[in-house]
């Protein structure tokens, strides 16, 4: 039995992990949950999963919880959520937080050691080289969730990394797949949320048909696998049956498919280094019909472009696109910016940005302040 710890639990990531433990109920306990805003929800998994320990981010609904499911072990705030992180008594940590919120609780689960099977892209893009230091220092490990570093997870397994010419990470290419640059400029908020072959939160989904969901996966594989920018590539692949590929020397490819599923990366993460049975629908090749491949447009979506940019940058380049990210995609779900300003608004807070050296956690947290400052500065002028 195997003691777990899901960060995020009310998340797309969250709820599907919960979903995998219910089938596998003599394999998986839950030891600790933490939410954000989603309560009502939140109340029935700690009724139903009876975790020993809990957060919320918010002390007012964390004294609600309290009074209405009886369970006192409620912890509030960032600190709150940091200690369940940390709860000595879970063997491995599902850090789903959505953006930036979830760097913290991550790296106070990786200072006790544990097993991190992470699902928050964020943590490395905003800190990879500290978390690695703190791998290394704490003896933790990561373990990739993330539907494309789980397939290359998988497919280097019993292979040395001098063997490797390359990685290959698929993008489904969006919502907008197709679409002229003129077509881009009326894009609605559903429209954009609207993924074809994934089922995800909002966040993600908006950074999904933008392709900086796939420019982040870059920077986050970099620090997963040591690979130079130069040596990991992105191929659009609308079916979203191949997961990523791995290039040998020799010029043979590995390719991870399986039907588009997150349990399926969740359940491996989970049970590793051994497999779940039956936790994905067959993958029966004679019914997909064509898989196609193509190379994704860096001039209609540039976000792909500035995330490699960033990351060739260094220091505290990848938290400050982190972070306008994130302020430009709230923006666009909020009404407040145009689809297609989403990646001049990044540009700008990029060039206008001057990267650090990444001493410390204090410099990541200075940055993403900074991004966020500058983006209010420049939407304010525009």
């Amino acid at each position: 039995m195997k003691n777990i710890t899901i960060l995020g639990s009310t998340g797309s990531i969250g709820t599907a992990t919960l979903e995998v433990i219910r089938r596998y109920p003599d394999k998986f306990r839950v030891v600790g949950l933490t939410a954000g805003r989603n309560i009502e929800l939140f109340q029935r998994q700690i009724q139903e999963f009876r975790p020993v320990v809990v957060a919320v981010t918010n002390d007012t609904e964390a004294a609600k919880l309290r009074e209405n499911t009886g369970f006192s072990e409620i912890l509030s705030g960032s600190e709150g959520i940091q200690d369940v992180a940390a709860y000595p008594g879970s063997d491995f940590v599902l850090s789903a937080i959505s953006g930036s919120a979830g760097l913290l609780p991550t790296l106070s689960a990786i200072r006790e050691g544990k097993t991190v099977g992470l699902a928050n892209k964020e943590t490395l893009v905003m800190a990879g080289p500290l978390v690695n230091e703190a791998i290394s220092k704490y003896g933790a490990r990561l373990i990739p969730v993330d539907s494309e570093h789980s397939a290359i997870f998988q497919c280097i397994h019993g292979y040395n990394s001098s063997d490797i010419r390359r990685l290959i990470l698929t993008a489904s290419g969006g919502p907008f797949h197709g679409r002229k640059s003129d077509d881009l400029r009326d894009i609605k908020p559903e429209e954009a949320l609207n993924h074809p072959t994934w089922q995800m939160g909002k966040k993600i989904s908006i950074d999904s048909a933008t392709l900086m969901n796939k420019g982040l996966e870059v920077i986050e594989a970099h620090y997963l696998f040591g690979f130079a920018p130069q040596d990991i590539d992105v191929i659009v692949h609308p079916q979203s049956i191949v997961h990523s590929l791995v290039e040998f020397l020799d010029g043979a490819l590995i390719a991870h498919m399986s039907h588009p599923d997150m349990k399926g990366p969740i359940a491996y993460a989970l049970s590793y280094p051994e497999r779940l049975e039956g936790v994905l629908a067959p993958c029966h090749l004679y019914e997909l019909g064509a898989l196609t491949f193509e190379r994704p447009d860096i001039e209609r979506f540039p976000c792909l472009r500035y995330a490699y940019e960033a990351l060739n940058a260094g220091g505290t380049a990848t938290a400050v696109l982190n972070a306008v990210n994130e302020m430009a995609v709230e923006a666009f779900i909020e009404g407040r910016m145009t689809f297609h300003q989403i990646p001049v608004i990044i540009e700008k807070v990029l060039n206008a940005h001057e990267p650090l050296s990444l001493k410390d956690i204090e410099t990541v947290m200075w940055a993403d302040a900074w991004a966020r400052r500058k983006f209010g500065e420049l939407v304010c002028v525009c």
